[in-house]
């Protein structure tokens, strides 16, 4: 074997210019695969991150029926120790409790109806980095009797810190939820929906506005890895009992893995036709060098060279023009991604206000995850061991006689 691989080096590097254009054009493919690749992962990851990172979480405890009526009245009891038995779930890294209405908040003559949102402010800020969005006053304390606005929400208003804003809404089995509240602080979303409408609340505040004691819509999980979720949801659903219904992310916002699996099934038809494009590549030149060579295969055959031989070696040439290719591509496309990833792309116009009705931000996200520049150079191994058929399929049906007149 150490001698074929020495032949088929000496091979290449007959006609260094034939090889250089072969692995560079399988370079310049191999970069665009991986870049492709990567924005298409990143944008997966950004989006299912948003929505378990920001808000969600990727398990969801409430009570049943709860995520149709979206109701107080089908909020559940939670424990401090129901609380510390959940976060001991193998995988579990966040547990946070919250409780959720919608209420109308009034300044002056300015009336809107917002989305109440009562939070462990500590959990809350571990799970979301909800502390990072102040833009002006001081983030609340489990004790806080104040409210943080979102941005927008403060601007329709005409409200500032120190301020006073009237919440009204129904609490808990229709009791009557009335309060004058000070702004705390006034919070900058990127998403228009949560920076217009949202108001947080600390959650033993938002009990008792509620009239609902001891009483959470749900209780949020982030994991540690998204292998682990399905572990941590079949536990979860032993633990929180009768009465509750334990939800993943897919399962509530379906939506959003119809949208992935409908993208994910046009990047792959793009990469397939970029694989043909490769494919054509690799297998152009081995044709090139096959019909350069033929009487050079003819001649060692004439002399007493076994076919085999020639199978090994022209099939050793073919993979090695490839993983040089290969890994010459993954090279040049790592500092790239690397780069990309650390500076997504900002967007503008009217994909930028698609992604944000989506309630995402507008940036173009890359991935680096190891796994896409193994994909590609397993691809394009894949496509050399094709291509490398063809040199195999000439020398054994080659007449030395022809061959040598050829």
């Amino acid at each position: 074997m150490k001698l074929f691989l020495q032949l088929a080096w000496r091979n290449l590097w007959r006609n260094r210019r034939r090889t250089l254009i072969s692995t560079s054009s399988v370079l310049f493919a191999v970069v665009l695969a991986l870049i492709m690749r990567s924005m298409e992962n990143g944008s997966y990851d950004y989006m299912i991150q948003s929505a378990v990172g920001l808000y969600l979480g990727y398990v969801q405890i409430h009570a049943e029926g709860y995520w149709d009526k979206r109701s107080l009245d089908e909020s559940i009891a939670v424990t401090d120790s129901a609380l510390h038995s959940y976060a001991s779930v193998p995988g579990v890294t966040r547990v946070v409790p919250r409780l959720e209405s919608f209420a109308l908040v009034s300044k002056d003559s300015a009336t809107k109806v917002a989305q109440i949102v009562g939070i462990d402010p500590v959990r809350e800020n571990a799970m979301t980095g909800l502390a990072k969005r102040v833009e002006q006053g001081t983030y609340l304390q489990s004790t806080s009797r104040g409210i943080m606005l979102g941005e927008g929400l403060a601007k329709f208003l005409g409200s500032g810190i120190g301020d006073s804003i009237v919440i009204y809404g129904q609490g808990y089995h229709g009791v009557t939820a009335a309060a004058r509240v000070p702004v705390a602080a006034i919070l900058k979303f990127p998403i228009p929906d949560l920076d217009n409408t949202t108001g947080y609340l600390s959650l033993s505040y938002a009990q008792w506005l509620f009239s609902s004691p001891g009483r959470v819509t749900a209780v949020a999980f982030m994991v540690g890895s998204p292998a682990e979720m399905d572990g941590v949801w079949s536990e979860l659903k032993t633990r929180a009992g009768p009465g509750t219904e334990v939800m993943t992310w897919q399962q509530m916002m379906p939506e959003l893995v119809q949208a992935i699996q409908a993208d994910s099934a046009g990047g792959i038809i793009m990469l397939f036709i970029l694989y043909v494009v490769i494919g054509f590549g690799i297998f152009g030149t081995i044709m090139m060098m096959t019909t350069e060579r033929t009487r050079e295969f003819a001649v060692l055959i004439s002399v007493g060279m076994k076919r085999w031989k020639l199978f090994a070696v022209t099939s050793l040439e073919t993979i090695v023009i490839s993983m040089i290719g290969a890994l010459a591509g993954v090279a040049v496309g790592l500092p790239i991604l690397w780069y990309l990833a650390l500076h997504p792309i900002p967007l503008t116009g009217e994909y930028a206000e698609a992604m944000l009705a989506y309630g995402l931000e507008p940036i173009l996200p890359f991935s680096v995850a190891p796994g896409i520049f193994l994909a590609q150079t397993a691809v394009v191994l894949v496509l050399a061991v094709v291509c490398a058929v063809y040199p195999i399929l000439v020398i054994r049906k080659l007449n030395p006689v022809a061959g040598l007149h050829s």
